[in-house]
C-alpha cells in the first residue's frame, strides 16, 4: 500500500524554519514492509524555498508573518499532492499537523500567536476532496489500524 506524507517527517529538509526534526511516530510506518511511502512537500511543490517566512491560514487565505498573500502557491502545491497522491495510488496520507497546508482537523488561527482553530490545511481540503483520507502524525492508532489492515 502506498501512503503519501509529509517530506518533514521523514526528516527531509522542507520545513519552513529550515529545520529538519525526528519524528519518531514515522518509524511505526518505515517498519511496516506493506506500506510504501511517498514523500511530498505542498509548499515547496508550490515554489516555495526552505526556509520560508512562517505563513498561517486567515479569512480564506494563507498570508505569511509579514502580510505577503501566498495563497497561490499553497493552492498549486496542493494540486500537485492530489497528483502524487493519484499517480501513486495512495487511499491515504499521513501529514504535519496544525500546518497551513498539512493540519487536518486543527490549523493556526492567522494570528501567528499559536492558538489553534478547527480546520484544514489548504493541501488536506484538497485530497479529502480527491476522496483520499487523512491522518496526522500523533493519530497513532489510526495509523497502527491502517498497517493491520495493509498486511
Amino acid at each position: 500500500m502506498n501512503v503519501l506524507i509529509s517530506a518533514c517527517l521523514l526528516g527531509q529538509y522542507c520545513r519552513y524554519d529550515g529545520t529538519i526534526k525526528n519524528y519518531t511516530v514515522v518509524r511505526t510506518l518505515l517498519q511496516s514492509r506493506h506500506i510504501h511511502l511517498i514523500p511530498i512537500c505542498p509548499e515547496q511543490s508550490g515554489g516555495l524555498a526552505t526556509p520560508r517566512e512562517p505563513a498561517e491560514c486567515s479569512n480564506g487565505r494563507v498570508i505569511t508573518q509579514s502580510g505577503i498573500d501566498v495563497t497561490a502557491a499553497y493552492h498549486k502545491g496542493a494540486a500537485e499532492a492530489v497528483k502524487m497522491a493519484r499517480l501513486f495510488h495512495c487511499s491515504y496520507a499521513v501529514l504535519k499537523e496544525k500546518s497551513p497546508t498539512c493540519g487536518s482537523g486543527n490549523i493556526y488561527d492567522g494570528s501567528f500567536s499559536h492558538t489553534i482553530v478547527s480546520g484544514d490545511g489548504i493541501a488536506v481540503q484538497y485530497l479529502k476532496k480527491a476522496g483520499i483520507s487523512v491522518i496526522g502524525e500523533s493519530e497513532m492508532v489510526r495509523i497502527e489500524k491502517l498497517i493491520s489492515i495493509s498486511k
